[in-house]
């Protein structure tokens, strides 16, 4: 019987250093998750008003080993136990995913043993897989992280086909770019969130762009738009107007979003016939589109998975996994090349499959 693997991930690739150790087992369908450490950059970046992309690769710098002493320490394992060594490879920002990218190839250098590079969306894919409730292939995904939203049909590891995706901003643009506008801190979107839980939903009539196109492809700069236009209105009246409907405008915002984002998702399982979905990336943990999902696949007998909330955000298990994943499934190798490179803009579909 072939050797348990162990795969050590680090994720690099905007504002969050993470660190993971998976065990990939033959006799288990899905890696275990030894252990993982996470440093974010928030504090930091609020400063600026958003992410400072020098900063943030300089920060990685300082962190990514110690979180990497860290979780080797948790899991109980030297750095010599390490099988491979596993990173984000795109897309992102380019200097932090050269961060992460360097760190591992020259620790694969340094121990003799194989690295890997992951697409930073496909850990996003997978990440359920971690969760108490783990989907069974196939599925339609629904991946809204940062400047990505998309949905897919996924058959098995690297067997992903596009369905629609955003063809202006995406649903996380929306609610940080709105929560610009409504005055909000850093990271604006779930603080525009946990506004919005203040408001009323039905307060003000806003767009949701293509929801009736018949397709599955999206578009939210024109809701941002129209909550700019909103918002100009109640400044003209005063600032104290803004200030006392800010909730309302930032519920009503965050409506349209998830209308949207619940719609598409039903209309691509009819399309497809599937009954399982998967929802993954930051969005994703957003209360009300969970609660929204939840109760419409319910009476449509579909089952709706979502990553644990810890995972949600960027995270060293997820390109762990990803990678552990993708060797199982005989997708690709490790290679003892330790030469790198990084792909800042790097579409899903175009990753190497095997089937």
């Amino acid at each position: 019987m072939p050797a348990p693997l162990l795969v050590l991930g680090i994720e690099s690739s905007c504002d969050e250093t993470g660190v993971a150790l998976v065990r990939a087992e033959p006799q288990r369908a899905v890696p275990a998750l030894l252990a993982h450490a996470l440093h974010s950059q928030i504090a930091m970046h609020r400063l600026y008003g958003g992410v400072v992309p020098e900063l943030a690769s300089r920060d990685h710098i300082r962190r990514v080993l110690p979180l990497a002493q860290q979780v080797l320490r948790e899991s109980g394992h030297a750095l010599a136990d390490i099988d491979v060594v596993a990173y984000t490879k795109g897309p992102g920002l380019a200097g932090a995913l050269l961060v992460g990218a360097g760190v591992a190839c020259a620790l694969g250098a340094a121990l003799h043993k194989p690295v890997l590079g992951v697409h930073h969306l496909e850990g996003h894919l997978l990440s359920p897989f971690l969760s108490a409730d783990p989907p069974e292939f196939p599925f339609v995904a629904l991946l809204v992280s940062g400047g990505h939203t998309q949905l897919m049909r996924v058959d098995g590891v690297g067997r992903y086909a596009l369905l629609g995706e955003t063809i202006d901003d995406a649903a996380g643009e929306a609610f940080d770019k709105s929560a610009k506008l409504l005055g909000l801190p850093y990271p604006g979107g779930p603080v525009l969130a946990q506004l919005a839980e203040q408001g009323d939903a039905q307060a003000f009539a806003l767009p949701r762009p293509l929801l009736r196109a018949g397709n599955l492809d999206f578009s939210f700069a024109g809701l941002k738009t129209a909550v700019l236009t909103q918002v100009q209105k109640l400044e003209a009246q005063g600032p104290e107007v803004l200030q006392a409907r800010r909730a309302d405008l930032a519920a009503s915002t965050q409506a349209a979003i998830v209308e949207v984002l619940v719609k598409k998702s039903l209309l691509a399982l009819r399309q497809t016939g599937l009954r399982r979905l998967v929802v993954a990336g930051g969005v994703g943990a957003n209360r009300q589109l969970r609660a929204q999902l939840d109760a419409a696949c319910q009476v449509r007998g579909i089952r709706v998975h979502y990553p644990e909330l810890y995972l949600c955000t960027d995270n060293g298990a997820m390109i762990a996994l990803a990678a552990a994943m993708r060797l199982q499934a005989g997708q690709q190798q490790a290679v003892c090349d330790y030469a790198f490179d990084v792909r800042p803009r790097w579409p899903l579909n175009a990753l190497p499959s095997a089937a």
